[in-house]
Protein backbone atom coordinates (compact mmCIF):
# COMPACT_ATOMS: atom_id res chain seq x y z
CA UNK A 1 0.00 0.00 0.00
CA UNK A 2 1.45 3.36 -1.10
CA UNK A 3 2.00 6.08 1.26
CA UNK A 4 2.31 2.84 4.44
CA UNK A 5 5.14 4.00 7.39
CA UNK A 6 6.42 0.40 6.99
CA UNK A 7 6.92 -1.29 3.62
CA UNK A 8 7.02 -4.83 4.74
CA UNK A 9 4.35 -7.59 4.27
CA UNK A 10 2.01 -8.27 6.48
CA UNK A 11 1.28 -11.40 8.46
CA UNK A 12 -0.97 -12.79 10.99
CA UNK A 13 -0.27 -16.14 13.19
CA UNK A 14 -3.67 -18.13 13.45
CA UNK A 15 -3.92 -20.27 16.51
CA UNK A 16 -2.35 -23.70 15.93
CA UNK A 17 -5.13 -26.57 15.38
CA UNK A 18 -5.56 -30.01 15.59
CA UNK A 19 -8.34 -33.40 15.22
CA UNK A 20 -9.10 -33.44 18.65
CA UNK A 21 -11.85 -36.03 17.81
CA UNK A 22 -9.80 -38.76 16.07
CA UNK A 23 -8.88 -42.47 16.85
CA UNK A 24 -5.26 -41.97 18.53
CA UNK A 25 -3.93 -45.10 17.55
CA UNK A 26 -4.67 -44.36 14.34
CA UNK A 27 -2.55 -42.04 11.94
CA UNK A 28 -3.46 -38.55 11.46
CA UNK A 29 -3.87 -36.80 7.79
CA UNK A 30 -3.24 -33.23 7.72
CA UNK A 31 -6.59 -31.70 5.83
CA UNK A 32 -4.09 -28.79 4.76
CA UNK A 33 -1.64 -30.92 2.22
CA UNK A 34 -2.88 -34.33 2.80
CA UNK A 35 0.07 -35.63 4.27
CA UNK A 36 0.00 -38.71 6.53
CA UNK A 37 1.10 -38.36 10.26
CA UNK A 38 1.76 -39.99 13.36
CA UNK A 39 -0.61 -39.13 16.32
CA UNK A 40 0.55 -38.73 20.12
CA UNK A 41 -0.83 -37.02 22.89
CA UNK A 42 -1.77 -33.59 22.59
CA UNK A 43 -2.17 -32.26 26.03
CA UNK A 44 -3.91 -28.85 27.27
CA UNK A 45 -2.44 -25.48 26.15
CA UNK A 46 -0.05 -27.40 23.47
CA UNK A 47 -1.34 -25.20 20.52
CA UNK A 48 -1.10 -22.03 22.46
CA UNK A 49 2.04 -22.81 23.32
CA UNK A 50 2.92 -23.68 19.61
CA UNK A 51 1.09 -20.36 18.53
CA UNK A 52 3.04 -18.58 20.85
CA UNK A 53 6.45 -19.74 19.65
CA UNK A 54 5.26 -19.09 16.22
CA UNK A 55 4.27 -15.63 16.88
CA UNK A 56 7.46 -14.82 18.63
CA UNK A 57 9.43 -16.11 16.38
CA UNK A 58 8.35 -14.57 13.07
CA UNK A 59 8.03 -10.95 15.32
CA UNK A 60 12.04 -12.01 16.03
CA UNK A 61 12.99 -12.55 12.14
CA UNK A 62 11.61 -9.10 11.22
CA UNK A 63 10.93 -9.99 7.72
CA UNK A 64 6.93 -9.13 7.91
CA UNK A 65 5.14 -6.83 9.95
CA UNK A 66 3.06 -9.25 12.54
CA UNK A 67 -0.22 -8.80 13.78
CA UNK A 68 -0.32 -9.37 17.48
CA UNK A 69 -2.50 -12.17 18.84
CA UNK A 70 -4.71 -9.88 20.56
CA UNK A 71 -5.32 -8.66 17.00
CA UNK A 72 -6.34 -12.20 15.74
CA UNK A 73 -8.29 -12.98 18.78
CA UNK A 74 -10.63 -9.88 18.01
CA UNK A 75 -12.82 -12.20 15.73
CA UNK A 76 -13.68 -14.92 17.31
CA UNK A 77 -16.50 -15.69 15.33
CA UNK A 78 -14.07 -17.31 12.77
CA UNK A 79 -11.60 -18.11 15.08
CA UNK A 80 -14.42 -21.53 15.97
CA UNK A 81 -12.77 -24.45 16.66
CA UNK A 82 -15.28 -26.71 14.44
CA UNK A 83 -14.53 -24.24 11.79
CA UNK A 84 -11.06 -24.36 11.56
CA UNK A 85 -11.28 -28.78 11.71
CA UNK A 86 -13.55 -28.55 8.65
CA UNK A 87 -12.20 -25.81 6.46
CA UNK A 88 -9.01 -24.43 8.19
CA UNK A 89 -7.44 -22.66 4.68
CA UNK A 90 -10.90 -20.89 4.03
CA UNK A 91 -11.24 -19.86 7.61
CA UNK A 92 -7.73 -18.90 7.62
CA UNK A 93 -8.16 -16.46 4.88
CA UNK A 94 -11.32 -15.35 5.39
CA UNK A 95 -9.61 -13.86 8.81
CA UNK A 96 -6.48 -12.55 7.03
CA UNK A 97 -8.84 -10.39 4.96
CA UNK A 98 -10.34 -9.46 8.04
CA UNK A 99 -7.37 -8.23 9.48
CA UNK A 100 -6.20 -6.74 6.00
CA UNK A 101 -2.74 -8.68 6.31
CA UNK A 102 -0.94 -10.13 3.23
CA UNK A 103 -0.68 -13.55 4.73
CA UNK A 104 -1.87 -15.56 7.55
CA UNK A 105 0.59 -18.95 9.04
CA UNK A 106 -0.90 -21.61 10.68
CA UNK A 107 -0.06 -24.37 11.93
CA UNK A 108 -1.67 -28.61 12.43
CA UNK A 109 -0.07 -30.48 15.51
CA UNK A 110 -0.61 -34.16 15.53
CA UNK A 111 2.13 -34.48 18.22
CA UNK A 112 2.67 -33.33 21.63
CA UNK A 113 4.00 -36.49 23.60
CA UNK A 114 6.27 -34.91 26.86
CA UNK A 115 9.48 -36.53 28.09
CA UNK A 116 8.93 -38.54 30.74
CA UNK A 117 12.20 -38.64 33.69
CA UNK A 118 14.97 -35.50 34.36
CA UNK A 119 16.83 -33.74 31.11
CA UNK A 120 19.90 -35.95 31.86
CA UNK A 121 18.40 -39.09 32.29
CA UNK A 122 14.89 -39.16 30.33
CA UNK A 123 12.85 -42.57 30.69
CA UNK A 124 11.21 -41.50 27.21
CA UNK A 125 11.83 -38.92 25.64
CA UNK A 126 9.74 -36.07 24.28
CA UNK A 127 8.16 -36.54 20.44
CA UNK A 128 6.37 -33.67 18.72
CA UNK A 129 4.89 -33.35 14.92
CA UNK A 130 3.81 -30.37 13.27
CA UNK A 131 3.15 -29.27 9.60
CA UNK A 132 3.01 -25.27 9.55
CA UNK A 133 1.34 -23.94 6.20
CA UNK A 134 1.87 -20.31 4.74
CA UNK A 135 -0.86 -18.81 2.68
CA UNK A 136 -0.66 -15.37 0.41
CA UNK A 137 -4.00 -13.73 0.94
CA UNK A 138 -4.85 -12.67 -2.06
CA UNK A 139 -5.51 -15.02 -4.11
CA UNK A 140 -5.36 -17.63 -1.48
CA UNK A 141 -2.43 -19.84 -2.68
CA UNK A 142 -0.10 -21.88 -0.23
CA UNK A 143 3.20 -20.41 -0.66
CA UNK A 144 5.53 -22.05 1.69
CA UNK A 145 4.66 -25.66 3.98
CA UNK A 146 6.96 -27.47 6.13
CA UNK A 147 6.87 -30.63 8.91
CA UNK A 148 8.83 -30.67 12.05
CA UNK A 149 8.69 -34.09 13.10
CA UNK A 150 11.29 -35.81 15.98
CA UNK A 151 11.06 -37.96 18.80
CA UNK A 152 14.50 -37.08 20.67
CA UNK A 153 17.18 -39.69 20.53
CA UNK A 154 19.91 -40.83 22.57
CA UNK A 155 23.11 -40.77 20.67
CA UNK A 156 23.77 -43.94 21.63
CA UNK A 157 21.27 -45.33 19.45
CA UNK A 158 21.91 -43.43 16.30
CA UNK A 159 25.36 -41.54 15.94
CA UNK A 160 24.13 -40.64 12.34
CA UNK A 161 22.29 -37.78 14.63
CA UNK A 162 25.23 -36.65 16.65
CA UNK A 163 24.49 -33.01 14.93
CA UNK A 164 20.93 -32.61 16.67
CA UNK A 165 21.96 -34.26 19.69
CA UNK A 166 24.94 -31.07 19.79
CA UNK A 167 22.22 -28.76 18.67
CA UNK A 168 19.54 -29.80 21.29
CA UNK A 169 22.12 -29.55 23.77
CA UNK A 170 23.01 -32.83 24.02
CA UNK A 171 20.12 -32.91 27.18
CA UNK A 172 16.72 -34.69 26.70
CA UNK A 173 14.44 -31.46 25.62
CA UNK A 174 10.94 -30.97 27.29
CA UNK A 175 8.33 -31.32 24.47
CA UNK A 176 8.27 -27.50 24.53
CA UNK A 177 11.34 -26.92 23.92
CA UNK A 178 11.94 -29.59 21.29
CA UNK A 179 9.54 -27.99 19.37
CA UNK A 180 11.32 -24.51 19.65
CA UNK A 181 14.51 -25.17 18.59
CA UNK A 182 12.73 -27.51 15.39
CA UNK A 183 10.33 -24.31 14.38
CA UNK A 184 13.99 -22.37 14.54
CA UNK A 185 15.47 -25.15 12.07
CA UNK A 186 12.89 -24.70 10.29
CA UNK A 187 11.93 -21.13 10.00
CA UNK A 188 15.69 -20.73 8.97
CA UNK A 189 14.82 -22.35 5.44
CA UNK A 190 11.73 -20.00 5.02
CA UNK A 191 11.99 -18.16 1.89
CA UNK A 192 12.26 -14.03 2.41
CA UNK A 193 9.00 -12.37 1.76
CA UNK A 194 10.16 -10.89 -1.99
CA UNK A 195 10.78 -15.05 -3.13
CA UNK A 196 7.00 -15.78 -1.57
CA UNK A 197 5.49 -13.07 -3.55
CA UNK A 198 7.07 -14.31 -6.59
CA UNK A 199 4.98 -18.10 -5.90
CA UNK A 200 3.09 -19.13 -8.43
Amino acid sequence: IAGRADPKLSLAVIPFFTQSHEDPTKGSVCPVCQRAARRGDIPPGALDSLTRLLHQKMEVQQEFRVSSMEEVEVYPELLRTELFQTKPVMSSIELGRALNVDYVFFGFLYRFDERVGASLGAEKPASVGYDLHLFRVKDGRMVWSVRFDETQQALTDDLLKIGAFLRRKAVWLKAEELASVGMDEILNDMPRPEELEQVR
